[in-house]
C-alpha cells in the first residue's frame, strides 16, 4: 500500500544541524579513544564490549537451564558489569569511560531530534464528534489494583451521563455477551475502563456494529490508551471525550476471528501464560518454564509465512498491530506511532545458544536472530493440531494454522479533545542520519515515484497531483483524496 507523502517539515535546517552533531559525537566516541586518550579509551571501549557479551551469555544460561548452570549464569550476569565497573576504577579509566559516555550519549538524543524534526510523524487524523446520548460504559473495578474505585470513574462516568456496567470479579463474565446486550437496549457508544484483554472484546462488538468505543486507562500497563495518546496517570480525563471529543478511526487486528488491540504472541512467551501459576508468580513461572521452552529436543518451533516470506524455526512470534516504532521495545514500553496504517508488525525471535544471545544483545534489530517485517496477513503454523497463543495478553488455545490479519480503519475511537498525545522516539538509522546531514533527504521524488520511508517500513507516493487544502482540526495542510494512490 503506497500512500500520500506527508508534507516535509519546515525545520530542515534545525535538523541538519542536529544530524551534523550526531554524527561528530559518533566519530568522537571513535576519534577519543585513538587520538585523546591513548591506550585507555580503547580498553574502555573493550572491557565496555566485553561486559555486554559476557553478561549476555550468563543471561541465557541464567534463562535456559536449571541447577547448577543456572546459578552460574547468574553469577556470570552479575559479575560482568560489576567487573567492568572495578576496572574501570582500578585502572583510572573512569573519566574515558565517562567522556565516552557522553559522547555517545550526545549522539543519540542528537539523532533523534533530528530524525524527528527532518519528518515529524503525522498525528492520526481526528475528526469532529457529537457527544453520545446514550453511551454505556464496562468497568472492571480490580484492573490496574482498583483505579476504578481510586479515581471514582463510575461516578465521574455517571455524572456525565454515561450509564456504568460494573464487573463482578468473582463471577467470570463474558464482557462480548454485554456489550451486545448494551447495543439491543440502545447504546450510541461503547467503553471500557479495564485491561487491554477487556478492550479488545468490548471493541470488537462496537467495530460490528459501527458504534464509537471510548477507551479508559484503568488497566495496568494501558498500552492501547498510551498509543492513543490517553492520559495513563489519570483515568478520570479520559472520560471528558463524553462531552468534549474528537473521533480516530483506527485498524483493529485480527487473529482466527477474534480481535486484538496490540499484540498477539506464539511460542515462548504464549507458553508461559498458559501455566494457571503465572498470574499469581509471574516471574518464579516464567523461570520454571523457559529452560523446557528454550533448550532440548521437545522445544517447539513456529513456522510462519508472512505475506509472501516464509520463516521457519521460529522460538517466538510476536504479531502486533501496526508496528512498533523499534522492535527493540516491544513489550518494554514501546510505542507505535500509528495506529491507522493499515498494516502488521511482524516479530521473530530465535537464539539457541549463549553467543547467539550475545549477538542478539550487542545488535539488536539487526542481530540474525531478529526478524523484523511489516504485512497484511500472517499465517503460523506448527507442528501439532493446536499451540497455545497470548491474545492482548489473555491466553488461549488455537488451531494451527493460526491466520492474522488486519483490518483497516474497522473502530471508530472517541478520545478527548485535550489529551496528552503521543511523541514516539524515532528508530535511529545511521544512513538516514548521514544523508540528512549531507544535505541530500529533503530532495522530492520524480512524479509518480514512490519514496521510501524507512522509520515507518512502507513506501510512500508523490503529491504532485493532489491539491492542498486546510485542515482545521489539526492545523496543518493536508492533501486532498485526487492525490492519494493505493497499491
Amino acid at each position: 500500500m503506497t500512500r500520500t507523502r506527508r508534507p516535509r517539515s519546515h525545520d530542515g535546517a534545525g535538523a541538519r544541524l542536529l544530524a551534523r552533531c550526531a554524527v561528530a559525537a559518533v566519530l568522537g566516541v571513535v576519534a577519543v579513544p585513538l587520538f585523546a586518550l591513548g591506550g585507555g579509551g580503547l580498553l574502555v571501549l573493550a572491557a565496555g564490549f566485553l561486559g555486554v557479551i559476557v553478561g549476555s551469555a550468563g543471561i541465557w544460561w541464567f534463562l535456559a537451564h536449571h541447577g547448577a548452570v543456572r546459578l552460574f549464569g547468574a553469577l556470570v550476569a552479575t559479575a560482568a558489569p560489576v567487573g567492568v565497573l572495578v576496572f574501570y576504577a582500578q585502572d583510572g579509566l573512569w573519566q574515558s569511560a565517562l567522556i565516552l559516555g557522553v559522547c555517545w550519549g550526545t549522539a543519540l538524543v542528537c539523532a533523534r531530534a533530528a530524525l524527528r524534526r527532518s519528518r515529524p510523524e503525522r498525528p492520526m487524523r481526528a475528526a469532529p464528534a457529537a457527544p453520545p446520548q446514550r453511551p454505556v460504559l464496562i468497568m472492571n473495578p480490580r484492573s490496574g489494583g482498583g483505579k476504578v474505585g481510586r479515581f471514582g470513574l463510575v461516578q465521574r462516568a455517571e455524572k456525565l451521563g454515561a450509564r456504568v456496567i460494573l464487573l463482578d470479579p468473582s463471577v467470570r463474565t463474558d464482557v462480548a455477551v454485554l456489550a451486545r446486550e448494551a447495543v439491543a437496549g440502545g447504546a450510541d457508544l461503547l467503553g471500557v475502563a479495564g485491561g487491554d484483554g477487556t478492550q479488545a472484546e468490548v471493541a470488537m462488538v462496537a467495530a460490528e456494529h459501527g458504534l464509537p468505543f471510548l477507551v479508559v486507562s484503568a488497566g495496568t500497563r494501558n498500552h492501547f490508551a498510551m498509543d492513543l495518546g490517553l492520559d495513563r496517570a489519570d483515568p478520570a480525563r479520559c472520560l471528558d471525550a463524553l462531552t468534549d471529543g474528537e473521533e480516530l478511526k483506527i485498524d483493529l487486528g485480527e487473529v482466527a476471528g477474534r480481535t486484538f488491540v496490540n499484540t498477539v504472541s506464539f511460542g515462548v512467551y504464549a507458553d508461559v501464560v498458559q501455566s494457571p501459576e503465572y498470574r499469581d508468580d509471574k516471574a518464579g513461572t516464567a523461570l520454571d518454564l523457559m529452560p523446557g521452552l528454550l533448550v532440548g529436543e521437545g522445544v517447539r518451533r513456529l513456522g510462519a509465512r508472512v505475506d509472501g516470506t516464509a520463516l521457519s524455526d521460529q522460538q517466538a512470534l510476536l504479531v502486533s498491530n501496526n508496528p512498533y516504532v523499534s522492535p527493540d521495545e516491544v513489550g518494554g514500553g514501546g510505542r507505535r506511532p500509528r495506529l491507522d496504517g493499515g498494516e502488521l508488525g511482524v516479530l521473530g525471535i530465535r537464539v539457541e545458544s549463549a553467543a547467539q544471545a550475545a549477538d542478539l544483545a550487542v545488535r539488536g534489530a539487526q542481530s540474525t536472530g531478529m526478524t523484523v517485517m511489516t504485512a497484511r496477513r500472517v499465517e503460523v503454523t506448527a507442528d501439532t493440531a493446536e499451540i497455545p497463543v497470548a491474545v492482548d495478553g489473555e491466553a488461549l488455545r488455537m488451531s494451527t494454522p493460526v491466520v492474522c490479519t488486519v483490518r483497516p480503519g474497522a473502530l471508530r475511537v472517541l478520545v478527548p479533545r485535550d489529551r496528552p498525545g503521543v511523541v514516539p522516539t524515532p528508530r535511529v538509522d545511521w544512513r538516514r542520519l548521514v544523508e540528512l546531514a549531507l544535505g541530500r533527504t529533503e530532495r522530492s521524488p520524480a512524479p509518480g515515484r514512490t519514496e521510501s520511508d524507512p522509520a515507518l517500513g512502507r513506501a510512500e507516493s508523490d503529491p504532485a497531483l493532489g491539491r492542498a487544502e486546510s485542515d482545521p482540526a489539526l492545523g496543518r495542510t493536508e492533501r486532498s483524496p485526487e492525490g492519494e494512490h493505493r497499491a
